[in-house]
């Protein structure tokens, strides 16, 4: 589904020829196509599209300086996406894809690909879950002070009492133990099956029908939208494809004034944990968690920083972003 265009901006002539060169030929309609649905990297788009990278990187170059779309360089990977302010390059962008037929063949073959290489995504994700989840604790030790991470968690998402939390990709089930005594009732879900076994190991011991987990994707929730007032995303992030959508269908879930708490990582630099544990992303800035709360209807945005000790070298810094569902509670 493309984006509805906003032509209610004033575009002063120069900025209108460059971002309508930028964009009228078919290959690089085709990119704005594949980036209406999500930030991709260069190896991506070259792979959606069946064309060479250098090629694919060169219509990139010329399409970020006519400002329609951004370049995100992260560690060794870059990424794109479109221009998020909506000035003049991004109102034309909007424009050319609102008319844009999404039945086109060659549209839809890109579509495919595109499905194809998040399907593979997937699978190494998931296959990294199912070598790791026997230890998935000492995996996120070497690199989370979870004392810290689950106090500041707390803290953000208030005393509560509230009637349901969610937890979006429950893994071991950590945030549901950690919140059972502010929650009426908990549901968690995930696509790992070993990290569900797992959680349903680690719940246990709570209660009858305090808590609950089962499969779901974090882009179709198992949750009816509107039923929870506290739904937390710890550390799920930085595995996904489209982060953006995640919150948005995280929002989704939320009562009027329910509360979201993300936990995930500040950028950084260690390219390791993309090639051995299966991070898609190297962290988010907090203008990038801002704006897409902002588009899922979360405002009132807070943001809270804990960083390792200065000697720790190699270390990250965690990152607790909240806020609440627009609208009044009822």
């Amino acid at each position: 589904m493309f984006i509805s265009p906003n032509i209610g901006a004033a575009l002063p002539l120069s900025r209108v020829a460059a971002a309508l060169s930028a964009a009228g030929e078919p290959t690089r309609l085709r990119v704005l196509a594949l980036l209406a649905r999500g930030e991709m990297a260069v190896g991506e788009l070259a792979s959606a599209l069946g064309q060479s990278q250098p090629r694919v990187s060169r219509h990139l170059k010329l399409m970020t300086e006519a400002g329609l779309i951004e370049r995100l360089p992260e560690g060794a990977s870059v990424f794109y996406r479109l221009a998020l302010e909506p000035g003049a390059e991004r109102v034309l962008a909007e424009a050319a894809l609102a008319v844009l037929n999404g039945d086109d063949a060659v549209v839809r073959r890109d579509g495919e690909r595109l499905a194809a290489i998040h399907a593979a995504r997937d699978e190494a994700a998931e296959a990294y879950f199912a070598r790791n989840a026997a230890d998935w604790a000492r995996v996120r030790a070497l690199h989370l002070p979870e004392a810290d991470i689950e106090a500041a968690m707390l803290e953000a998402a208030g005393p509560g009492p509230f009637d349901l939390m969610v937890d979006v990709g429950v893994g071991a089930g950590r945030m549901i133990q950690l919140f059972a005594d502010r929650v009426r009732r908990a549901e968690g879900f995930d696509t790992s099956r070993q990290m569900l076994a797992m959680a349903r190991a680690a719940l246990d011991e709570l209660p009858e029908a305090k808590a609950a987990v089962r499969f779901g994707d974090v882009y179709a929730p198992p949750t009816p939208p509107g039923a929870a007032d506290l739904v937390t995303i710890h550390q799920v992030l930085h595995y996904l494809a489209e982060p953006a959508r995640a919150i948005e269908e995280a929002a989704r879930l939320l009562k009027p004034g329910g509360r979201l708490v993300i936990a995930d990582f500040a950028p950084h630099r260690l390219e390791f944990l993309r090639s051995e544990h299966a991070h898609r992303r190297l962290g988010f800035s907090d203008a990038d968690i801002e704006f897409w709360c902002a588009a899922a209807g979360v405002e009132h945005v807070r943001v809270r920083a804990l960083a390792p000790s200065s000697d720790a070298e190699g270390r990250l810094v965690v990152k607790i972003w909240s806020g609440e569902r627009a609208g009044r509670a009822s």
